[in-house]
């Protein structure tokens, strides 16, 4: 049975390539090198105290360093590709050359590099953005291997590699140094290395590697009091939250900058406690309610914008939605269905304000309607009286809901092969769906143990492989159409499937029905670790098993009908099954992407169905109407091209009807 690989093959090229002017585009120019100049900039900041001190030069190798440092900024600033900003960041850093010239105090020339720092990621932005919480513990032994031989094995300068070094390696528990570093600015040495000292490039290292060590290092100065001390500021103060909402703005903050705003004692605590656990910053404040992190993210979200921060108001967006509502989703849908589909329209509603740039009247306007939504919501959820019953039908309902895309596609594929009478492949296909419930194990375990898996990251994710998905499915299903015409079939099952199935094939079943199910795995998963509680958990579990026996049913009764039709009927039926799987499937991953942010998102006065993939969005839909097309078109073609059965109608049919 060899399918139709070209087929498969081009009909994803083509709707991938269709959908890429969706997505945005975030290569950079090869001349461009914003990433280094922003670190030259860092380095300047912190390292000129040390080579001039009340305007006297006192390590004469470091201030000329500064002042290379100084001059390439600029030269590398006027390389840069060519905006409206320019010609302010070159006007900064001329002021900047000229401060080191001239032997400025430090805290001047650190104020000029840092602000010229912040400026040029404005407008280069460098995208270096760790993709989930660092963990900073597992760089433990990385840092042993790479870093202990000249760093030491405290961090305190003092290796066996050291003395051989000029200048000396940094001391990782100078807590003034500390202070002033971020740890994007230590990811970014890590990755790039620094010019003429003996810290080399450690770009090879795996991105989450690189950002673990960078949190691991930034941590070394600061004691496990001091981070104790911080875990219980952080659980209980709002204010420190509003100052580091996300985790890129965790990764540029510094203490310094910090303790402008909070008593310094409580900045180096706090500091102290979220780079030994960067997870934490998406905890909300202890007693708030259970929307706390989404409220405090849409605030966040209208700072940004009213400051012009367009692109960090619309990221503080999403992770509103993805990051502060979605985990409560389960439970809300269960208890208010209506009132779930009122916010999530809401909260797009907002992003695409955001995108117009809508004034900012309008977007509190906005942010005041999501808000009494929420406290709507937070009353729902505060109701005690229907836990059981909702923790009941929320995971009832998110099981077979997510498991019958999966059963269809899975069982489908099963039913084919018997009547195919290709028995000997189906290990394939079971080793698929199989090898997807092990994988959702796994991601189980990690979502709850190991990795805080971001909003973002699930939705890519799902987005992602819906549309694989869907793209196979259209090709197939134009394919099983083909083969249902004029006695098709029966050539097919006799010319080609009397022939050993080719092992590309067979594999390729396999990766079709491991992506198939774990798509809905992994979103179940994610479901059930959110709205699971040790006081609602025997009613979660009955839920889990109810939806377990309704798909083992429909999985057995789908087999048996299966049998019972004529193979050129059931080639017809499946056909048009799988078309419109595809239709649902590749509106479920543009309205995923939307919500990642990889799509861009313009409301319609549509329905939202979410069992047929419909989401009210032109994007969404403009993809159903598309796929929708393609598969009218490819069975109109399959039935003009039909050649005209040879047999008399009573042969022909009893030839169906073996």
């Amino acid at each position: 049975m060899p399918l139709p690989i070209t087929l498969i093959r081009s009909s994803l090229f083509a709707l991938l390539l269709g959908w890429a002017a969706l997505l945005p585009v975030r290569a950079e120019s090869p001349a461009a090198n914003p990433r280094q100049t922003w670190q030259m900039l860092d380095y300047i900041a912190v390292d000129y105290a040390g080579a001039v001190q009340g305007g006297r030069v006192v390590a004469p190798s470091e201030y000329a360093e500064m002042q290379e440092f100084a001059g390439a900024v600029r030269t590398q600033l006027a390389s840069l590709p060519a905006t409206p900003k320019q010609p302010a960041l070159l006007a900064q850093a001329d002021r900047l050359a000229v401060a080191v010239a001239t032997k400025a105090e430090p805290a001047q020339v650190a104020a000029l590099a840092r602000g010229l720092a912040d400026d040029l990621l404005a407008d280069y932005p460098i995208g270096a953005v760790p993709t989930s919480p660092p963990e900073p513990t597992r760089a433990t032994a990385l840092y042993a291997q790479q870093c202990a031989a000249c760093h030491g094995p405290s961090g305190r300068g003092d290796g066996p590699a050291a003395a051989g070094l000029d200048p000396p390696p940094i001391a990782f528990t100078d807590a003034d140094r500390a202070a002033q570093r971020t740890p994007l600015a230590l990811y970014e040495v890590i990755s790039q290395g620094v010019p003429g000292t003996g810290m080399a490039s450690f770009a090879g290292l795996p991105d989450a590697d690189r950002w673990a060590l960078a949190f691991y290092v930034g941590s070394l100065a600061y004691s496990p009091q001091a981070r104790a001390d911080g875990e219980a500021l952080w659980r209980k103060n709002a204010d420190a939250h509003g100052r580091i909402p996300t985790l890129e703005a965790l990764t540029r903050t510094r203490e310094a900058d910090l303790a402008t705003s909070l008593p310094a004692t409580q900045a180096n605590a706090i500091v102290a406690y979220l780079r030994s656990r960067p997870q934490a910053v998406n905890e909300p404040v202890a007693g708030a309610g259970p929307l706390a992190l989404a409220r405090q993210r849409l605030a966040d979200s209208q700072h940004a914008y009213a400051a012009g921060d367009i692109a960090q108001a619309t990221t503080l967006a999403l992770s509103a939605y993805l990051d502060g509502v979605e985990p409560i989703e389960p439970t809300l849908a269960a208890r208010n269905t209506a009132l779930l589909r009122d916010i999530e329209t809401a909260m797009a509603r907002y992003r695409t304000q955001l995108g117009r740039r809508t004034a900012p009247a309008d977007i509190a306007a906005q942010a005041t309607k999501i808000n009494a939504l929420f406290d709507r919501a937070e009353a729902v959820l505060q109701d005690s009286h229907t836990d059981t019953t909702t923790a009941f039908l929320g995971s009832f309902t998110i099981l077979v809901r997510e498991g019958l895309e999966a059963l269809l596609i899975v069982i489908g594929m099963i039913a084919f092969l018997r009547k195919a009478e290709r028995r000997e492949v189906l290990p394939y296909v079971h080793a698929g769906w199989a090898g997807a419930l092990l994988a959702g194990a796994v991601t189980w375990a990690a979502a709850t143990y190991l990795v805080d898996i971001s909003g973002a990251n699930r939705e890519v994710t799902e987005g992602v492989s819906a549309l694989f998905a869907a793209a196979v499915l259209l090709s197939v299903g134009i394919w099983m159409h083909q083969k249902s015409l004029a006695g098709r079939w029966q050539h097919y099952l006799h010319a080609k499937l009397s022939a050993a199935l080719s092992r590309r094939s067979a594999v390729f079943l396999f990766v079709l029905a491991f992506v198939a199910v774990y798509r809905e795995v992994f979103e179940t998963i994610l479901f059930y670790i959110a709205m699971w509680s040790e006081q609602a958990s025997a009613a979660i579990l009955a839920g889990l098993v109810a939806g377990s026996v309704v798909l083992a049913a429909v999985a057995f009764w789908m087999l048996r009908v299966s049998k019972r039709l004529p193979i050129g009927r059931f080639f017809s039926i499946s056909s048009i099954l799988i078309a419109v799987l595809a239709v649902i499937l590749v509106g479920k991953g543009i309205a995923a992407l939307q919500e990642a942010g990889w799509v861009s998102q313009a409301l319609v006065q549509a329905p939202r169905i979410e069992w047929l993939g419909m989401y009210p969005s032109w994007q969404s839909l403009l993809a159903q109407v598309v796929v929708a097309i393609a598969a009218v078109v490819g069975f109109i073609v399959n039935t003009r091209s039909a050649p005209v059965p040879a047999h008399s109608p009573k042969t022909q049919a009893r030839g169906i009807d073996q």
